[in-house]
């Protein structure tokens, strides 16, 4: 089995042809936050791909692997939430990638921790690294996997606070199964099955 799997991971090694961003912010007390749970989605996909994503590269920490048979390059973008696109545009620029092309998995808090938006592609939906992301390539044709991390607990409560806080451990125990689902929709996106990815996952 472990022959296997190694050489399935080395195998491949061919040019990117598809980019897995997770956004939020570097720094060991941004971990476990809400707006970092693109991350945590990307750090699953890594996971299960056999990936380690740990070279600092285009304005923030890569990896490489192969997931549906494509050779994909995986993104945390360093920059800090806001700049997003600074780290997107420059390794999509790198590998001559078109939007469509480039997955994007970041929180929305339109949503319960635990749940699923998958969008082929749309507006920034109020959320700053995607409005940079589409700010600076000038499109707005990206696929995204949205993941809940639940609404504001009393409309007064400021924004920044809520998504810079930490999940509770029930909420940490209901979002596990949606980084699983996150990484299941991501192979099924590659494939270019979008469609088949929301009937199976959105919530």
């Amino acid at each position: 089995m472990l022959s296997f799997l190694k050489k399935d991971r080395f195998s491949s090694r061919g040019a990117v042809e598809f980019m897995i961003v997770g956004l939020g912010n570097p720094g060991k007390q941004y971990e476990n936050t809400r707006h970092n749970a693109g991350f945590m989605a990307l750090d699953r996909i890594a996971e299960k791909a056999h990936a380690e994503i740990k070279r600092i590269k285009y304005k923030g920490l890569t990896g490489e692997c192969t997931l549906a048979g494509k050779r994909v390059l995986l993104l945390k973008p360093s920059t800090f939430m806001n700049l997003s696109g600074q780290s997107v545009q420059e390794a999509m620029s790198f590998y001559k990638l078109p939007p469509e092309r480039v997955l994007i998995l970041f929180d929305d808090i339109n949503l319960a921790p635990g749940k699923l938006r998958i969008r082929r592609k749309g507006s920034d939906g109020g959320h700053n690294g995607m409005k940079n992301i589409i700010y600076l390539s000038g499109s707005d044709q990206f696929p995204r996997i949205k993941l809940g991390v639940g609404q504001k607990p009393h409309p007064d409560y400021d924004l920044a606070d809520w998504v810079l806080s930490r999940f509770s451990a029930q909420e940490l125990k209901d979002l596990s199964p949606a980084l699983d689902n996150a990484a299941a929709a991501a192979e099924l996106i590659l494939k270019g099955e979008v469609d088949r990815a929301m009937n199976l996952y959105n919530s």
